[in-house]
């Protein structure tokens, strides 16, 4: 293939991807580089090269970045009849996103488990292969659907291959950002002898070799610079020498040259070709219509189909995405206009009206009330699948039609609000100074408020944030008292997890600002119970507020007279839980994340999962269960989240990995500075303080867990006191944790639970002597006997015995020793299991080593879907609890079974897994 001089190890890649696919194992390829340096060729190979494959294929483009999950349906729509089969909340999900049905807006992750399965379901018949090309143009639902599955892919028989231009000023970052991570193959000019020959190949004259030489160091050996370029020039400059100074890049000049030779086109073929630019779907019927409006014929298109520029057919295709862009750009405005007129008039308005209402507001030359009204309806259809981005494009133009001035302001406002969701805060911005011209109404100037509050919380994280946030708070209380006390409840939470930074907006400043906060308009929700009692504890300190922070705890776990919603529990399960560890109610920590955990399983609700996945793999750590901890936060493999990153850091540390340990603490806390996010750096120091305590480096841990506990978030969830109390006080330097002991001293007194009690307890213990310390140890010990927290419970034996052994008492200290070595090395934790054989061995005691079992063999992720299966999970089932193929499920079970030495799934459940 021409295109394709100079290639040969690319191409050897995308082989290599194919290759193995037809062996089961799938994969996914990213084709970056620049315009015309030859990404649409190499797609063009691997679907030559795809024999015996089922080629499925979607092309993204600039217009069609603003219709949620275009791509995904132009790639999926030939296996929709198989929709059917899936799960009904997968089935129903894609029907409300592709505009078939109504309902709720979709979780984006639950569209990609969808996506997945469907996908995969095709892939039992062929192997499939899925080809994106102009990824940089897909909607941003899209990419990230389509990203998602490209991870997911395991044992399918799938391959994706995205091309992707180096970003430019068209690149989507959300869509390049959706993609990254993904093994990539970047594009770069061809070697001079390539380009001499590809560009040789292409000339149908002999060219000077001056000439020759010039225009393949001015292409820089991009292959449609080589062949395009030469096509535009003059005969007498290409004889004279072919100048192209100047200092535009090689994608625009290959851009100009067709323009130029689209200028060449007579009056109407040029202004059908820029119907056919504006039109990305390509429909030769619409683009009939089209002509008919304009009065233009049908075969006008014929010497734009001779000049190479577009081939015609069922539909129409436009050379190279340079072409499209040129033509429309080089358009005047008036053009443009007549061109969306008239595909507004071609496009039925029953079966696209979000196109054809688009199309209108691009004619438009002013107001236009009616159009405005088309646009702000297919926002709303945009909205209710899930496409916020789109949304927000449609009301943004809306509201430039709107003649009424306060509907004007009101669209506007709509559309900022819809742009932050879809995470564009620049543009929010912009929008809201629209909205801002007014005339708003009180409730309407509310909102304005709430959003710039919000807008400047997330770009610096407290400070003015915070202050704008209590501000908009106020302002709500008499307009909408429950969106009031909501963004109170934000305010508080933002100050506990930022610490508050600046003056004026620490934790206590804003509990008591939120004292503010108007009455519930009905029955308490759990959400407002939440509010109260965080308020309560923070301006009249934590015995007071306990309480009420347990009685809103109980409330989320849906123990309290109102009920909570599956919303609240998504907007603040991840509060609610991380409130119950601060009243230190470990049964009630473990129902709220199991409820948190179960809802986002089921909604597909991968952006929510990984926090709550987090709280629930941390209490799983202190209560031993390190295997069950590891299985959670192996999720961190599909989500690439920082929260996941957390749990597999806190684990490391409790199992006494220092390598692992450090090498995740060095990524999450170069992220986090990027970032701003002191708390993410505080959480890291939780987990090095408890590694460095389990190594007996104390002076480290002292450290570490002295910046873990300066956190009010670490401080709330209870988390650093203990660590750093045992860490001063081994080090010397029991000054540092005067403040941690009485806090916790008396946050373990007010609240009057096992695990509360007993980490007050063994921490007190260790700075006292005699019959005193023996009190408190022992004393330790059946308090944590009583709640689920095992990890802490060993540690109390091991420290025990450690005090005994200094008291000369080898043989108590031997039965408390030996109590902790079995029980630290039976759930894995290593370092501090090395401390009590250490201190085992001082007494005269070789301690006993750990029993292997079959399932050491298996990762964390592999005994995860062992105990699934084990429970009766089918591989449909198990992969929707893993965002997984039932394929690959399958595929784990084949080496889980090879590991086990078994061959049934009966066998499983004979094991006797940990």
């Amino acid at each position: 293939m021409a295109d394709l001089w100079g290639r040969r190890a690319e191409r050897d890649a995308v082989d290599e991807l194919l290759t193995a696919a037809r062996g089961g194992r799938s994969g996914a390829l990213v084709v970056r580089g620049e315009a015309g340096i030859g990404k649409s060729a190499l797609l063009v190979h691997a679907r030559d090269a795809a024999e015996g494959f089922q080629v499925h294929s979607a092309v993204g483009q600039e217009p069609e970045r603003l219709f949620a999950y275009a791509g995904l349906h132009q790639l999926c729509h030939r296996v929709l009849d198989r929709a059917g089969d899936l799960p009904e909340p997968q089935r129903a999900a894609l029907a409300v996103a592709f505009g078939q049905e109504n309902g709720a807006p979709p979780d984006r992750f639950l569209i990609g488990l969808a996506t997945l399965n469907l996908l995969a379901e095709a892939a039992e018949a062929a192997p499939l292969l899925c080809l994106v090309d102009d990824a940089q143009w897909l909607d941003e639902a899209s990419a990230q659907v389509l990203a998602f599955v490209a991870r997911r892919i395991s044992a399918e028989r799938m391959a994706f291959v995205f091309a992707v231009r180096d970003p430019d000023g068209d690149a989507a970052p959300q869509v390049l950002t959706a993609l990254a991570g993904l093994p990539e193959l970047g594009l770069g000019g061809l070697a001079d002898s390539d380009a001499r020959a590809l560009l040789t190949s292409a000339l149908q004259t002999p060219l000077d070799d001056r000439v020759l030489a010039q225009i393949v160091a001015e292409s820089r050996g991009n292959p449609l610079a080589l062949l395009e370029l030469p096509l535009s020039a003059p005969v007498m400059q290409l004889a004279g020498g072919f100048d192209l100074a100047g200092a535009v890049d090689v994608p625009h000049r290959v851009e100009q040259s067709f323009r130029r030779r689209s200028t060449d086109l007579p009056a109407d073929t040029q202004l059908l070709l820029l119907t056919a630019a504006a039109d990305p779907t390509g429909d030769m019927a619409v683009l009939s219509a089209a002509a008919a409006e304009l009065g233009v014929a049908e075969d006008a298109l014929s010497p734009a189909e001779a000049a190479g520029l577009v081939q015609l057919g069922v539909r129409v295709t436009f050379r190279h995405p340079l072409v499209r862009s040129a033509v429309y750009r080089d358009a005047s405005p008036a053009d443009r206009r007549r061109a969306h007129a008239a595909l507004a008039a071609a496009t039925d308005p029953a079966a696209d009206p979000d196109r054809r209402a688009w199309h209108r507001g691009q004619a438009a030359l002013g107001p236009d009330a009616d159009a405005a009204a088309d646009l702000e309806r297919s926002a709303g259809r945009a909205r209710a699948r899930g496409g916020m981005a789109a949304a927000a494009a449609f009301l943004a133009q809306a509201s430039t039609l709107t003649p009424d001035p306060a509907v004007r302001a009101r669209r506007a406002l709509d559309a900022a609000h819809a742009a932050h969701d879809a995470g564009g805060s620049a543009a929010a911005s912009e929008l809201l100074a629209r909205a801002a011209a007014g005339p708003l109404d009180a409730r309407q100037r509310a909102r304005l408020e709430l959003l710039r509050a919000r807008i400047a919380f997330h770009g610096a994280r407290g400070g003015d944030g915070l202050r704008m946030l209590l501000a908009a708070a106020r302002g709500l209380a008499e307009l909408d008292p429950t969106l009031s006390r909501e963004t109170y409840l934000d305010a508080v939470d933002a100050a506990i997890v930022t610490g508050g930074a600046g003056v004026g907006t620490n934790v206590a400043e804003v509990a008591r600002a939120a004292r503010a906060a108007p009455a519930p308009p009905g029955s308490p929700r759990p959400a407002d119970l939440l509010l109260d009692g965080l308020v309560m504890t923070f301006t009249a300190g934590y015995a007071t507020g306990a309480p009420a922070l347990r009685r809103a705890a109980e409330a989320f776990a849906d123990r309290g007279p109102v009920a909570p919603t599956d919303a609240d529990s998504a907007r603040w399960g991840w509060l609610a839980s991380r409130t119950a560890m601060a009243v230190f109610d470990d049964e009630l920590v473990f129902a709220l994340t199991d409820r948190h955990v179960r809802l986002a399983r089921e909604a597909g609700a991968l952006a929510t999962l990984p926090s709550a996945l987090l709280v629930q793999s941390v209490m799983l750590v202190l209560a031993g269960e390190f295997t069950r901890a590891a299985e959670q936060s192996s999720m961190g493999t599909a989500t690439r989240s920082v929260p996941l990153l957390h749990a597999q850091l806190i684990l490391a540390a409790w199992q006494g990995r220092p390598d692992e340990a450090g090498a995740i603490h060095a990524t999450i806390a170069e992220e986090a500075a990027a970032r701003g996010q002191d708390t993410e750096v505080a959480l890291t120091q939780y987990g090095m303080a408890v590694l460095h305590n389990g190594r007996g480096d104390y002076a480290a841990a002292q450290e570490a867990a002295a910046r873990a506990f300066a956190s009010d978030e670490l401080r709330h969830s209870n988390l650093a006191h203990s660590e750093l109390i045992e860490a001063a006080h081994r080090a010397g330097r029991p000054e540092t944790a005067v403040d941690a002991l009485e806090e916790l001293s008396a946050r373990g007194f007010a609240s009057d639970t096992p695990w509360g009690l007993g980490l007050a307890a063994r921490s007190r213990a260790l700075t006292l002597t005699g019959a005193a310390a023996e009190e408190l140890y022992r004393e330790a010990i059946n308090q944590l006997d009583h709640c689920r927290m095992g990890a802490h419970l060993a540690r109390a034996h091991l420290v025990y015995g450690e005090w005994l052994r200094r008291e000369g008492r080898r043989q108590d200290a031997r039965e408390q020793l030996r109590t902790a070595h079995d029980m630290l090395i039976g759930m894995g934790a290593e370092a501090f299991a090395e401390r009590a054989a250490l201190e085992l061995r001082a007494t005269g005691e070789h301690p006993r080593k750990r029993t292997t079992q079959p399932s050491d063999a298996l990762t964390a992720h592999e005994l995860h879907i062992a105990r699934l299966v084990a429970d009766g999970a089918t591989s449909r089932e198990v992969g929707a609890q893993l965002f997984l193929s039932p394929r690959t499920i399958e595929a784990h079970l084949r080496n889980i079974f090879r590991k086990l030495g078994i061959t049934s799934r009966r066998q499983l459940r004979e094991v006797g897994l940990p």
